[in-house]
């Protein structure tokens, strides 16, 4: 479980250190962001708590990242429609007038129908998904093994 929670925390250090190198995060890149938070601090209390729901919620919160990066994928490849705050035409009712006719608000709309970065094909969503895949199926493992200890 410490070292699923550790493979969160990569991931998200891995999408600040993008975000830092000039790659900022579209809505659902952010929504990626909060389960691997709930997994990494998961991976943390199973120090402290029973170890098979910390386990359950530990896969629940992997799975669920993984989840958001497949829909994220398939916005990106046009497999499907997005929100309409941040793919296609885009939603400019949350900017004021100022921000429209500001150029700076330029560098704040991140679109996330667009692929900002790829390796071998995948976008930065599809390796999250990907990854997230693996770190539930290490949560899952947990669970399995705690469970086979308490019947022991």
């Amino acid at each position: 479980m410490i070292l699923a929670g550790l493979g969160s925390a990569a991931l998200l250090g891995g999408a600040y250190i993008f975000q830092a190198l000039g790659y900022a995060p579209c809505q659902m890149c952010l929504w990626q962001r909060w389960p691997h938070m709930v997994a990494i601090a998961l991976g943390v209390s199973a120090l402290f708590l029973a170890r098979l729901p910390v386990a359950i919620a530990g896969a629940l919160a992997a799975l669920t990242t993984a989840l958001i990066g497949v829909y994220h994928t398939g916005v990106e490849r046009d497999w499907w429609e997005g929100p309409s705050s941040c793919s296609g035409g885009g939603d400019i009712t949350g900017l004021t007038g100022a921000d429209l006719l500001s150029t700076d608000v330029l560098d704040k709309v991140v679109m996330c129908d667009e692929v900002s970065w790829a390796l071998f094909g995948l976008s930065m969503p599809s390796w999250n998904a990907l990854f997230s895949f693996l770190l539930a199926a290490i949560w899952i493992l947990a669970a399995r093994q705690s469970l086979k200890e308490s019947r022991l």
